[in-house]
């Protein structure tokens, strides 16, 4: 595998996630940047990086540098990557990979100008060794033709008033916070599993509450720390909580999925039901080490996670032997490692194995019909 230094840009939780999970596939980490040099130098001492650049043009100008992950708040995601592309650096980004499909859309063709450098969106969670599982299941036709999908994604970390952080405004992280936010991760593992492309929403979103009370000074995302000591203030909020969507697959088949940020006790779990005319298949990434199998005429089944009894396609992102669990870190180290792999094959005709620009275009193109479909409330035809 070609050599390969990366650079971080964010300092937050998801920044180094992304250090860790990189340490973990070998990966050289040159430097980092974070939103002021003095965030980066604190990064850099802290994480044991090398460099803290000052701005993002010295990173670019790092000749060290030849892949940037992009893990910051969404409204910079468009011109981090942009530029990313432009200076020849192969680019990771977190999601949503833009603000708009505007945006997302000429990142994609951006992406296709430069057909030697690999654009990525880090939706981990199709790394879980079982959801590969499911992919398997399907495409070979074990589950018979896909009749519906029904899940969620529930989170409790802004279930307070005084819960506060950058995504839930909309300056910051875009006129949806929980469908973009942990939604989108539903939609694309949903869409990757079976194959199936959404057509048609329906969607009710509720904002719980209209004004959270904002601890004065910065909040890190998911610090767990008590606010009750600081000064507060009210800040008004536009984005939703929680949102109920109604789903038409092309070809026929249905679903529905809620998201909530605001659900006492879930802290991060998505849920999956796919119903096949042969047989059903449930997954919850709480419990990510096994998946229900329903049938009608014999009895059910429950899938342990084990190299050994997995298909060589989720097999290959199974790192431990059966009975040693593997779970959120992993996925972050799987994506990683398939989007450095395809990078050191230098097969640009190659199907790239991690989601794409196009993939990512697809999850902004769906959040603005579901946001179009909540404001008029009526059904609504993705990308119209």
């Amino acid at each position: 595998m070609q050599n390969t230094g990366v650079a971080i840009i964010g300092t937050g939780f998801m920044g180094w996630v992304h250090v860790e999970a990189l340490r973990r596939c070998n990966r050289p980490i040159v430097g980092i940047l974070g939103s002021s040099p003095g965030k980066s130098r604190e990064a850099a001492e802290t994480l044991q990086i090398e460099k803290a650049y000052e701005d993002l043009r010295q990173l670019l100008a790092d000749e060290d540098v030849t892949s940037v992950h992009i893990a910051t708040p969404n409204r910079l995601h468009f011109p981090m990557v942009k530029a990313c592309l432009e200076a020849g650096k192969h680019v990771m980004c977190e999601k949503p990979l833009a603000m708009n499909s505007k945006e997302s859309a000429e990142l994609v063709e951006l992406s296709v100008a430069y057909p030697k450098l690999a654009a990525g969106v880090n939706y981990n969670i199709r790394f879980y060794p079982l959801c590969m599982e499911t992919r398997e299941m399907i495409s070979t036709g074990a589950l018979g033709e896909v009749l519906h999908i029904t899940g969620s994604y529930t989170q409790d970390w802004l279930s307070k008033q005084t819960d506060y952080n950058w995504r839930v405004l909309a300056d910051e992280g875009g006129e949806l916070r929980a469908v973009a936010d942990i939604g989108t991760h539903w939609f694309d593992l949903i869409t990757s599993l079976s194959g199936l492309e959404i057509e048609a929403v329906c969607a009710d979103l509720k904002t719980v509450y209209d004004v959270r009370r904002r601890p004065v000074g910065e909040v890190a995302t998911f610090s767990g720390s008590s606010e009750t000591e600081k000064q507060l203030q009210d800040v008004l909020i536009n984005t939703e909580d929680y949102g109920a969507i109604l789903l038409k697959f092309k070809g026929g088949a249905r679903g529905s999925v809620f998201v909530s940020q605001v659900m006492p006790g879930r802290k991060n779990c998505l849920q999956f039901e796919i119903a096949g005319s042969k047989s059903t298949l449930s997954w919850n990434s709480e419990q990510g080490n096994e998946i229900w199998i329903g049938h009608r005429d014999r009895p059910n089944e429950r899938l342990i996670r084990d190299p050994a009894l997995l298909s060589s396609a989720a097999a290959t992102v199974a790192s431990y032997p059966g009975g040693h669990n593997e779970g959120y870190a992993d996925s972050f180290k799987q994506s990683f490692r398939s989007f450095y792999g395809y990078i050191g094959q230098n097969d640009w005709q190659a199907v790239p194995p991690y989601a794409t620009f196009a993939d990512g275009h697809r999850e902004v193109a769906l959040c603005e019909a579901i946001l179009a479909s909540h404001q008029n409330q009526s059904w609504v035809t993705v990308g119209e």
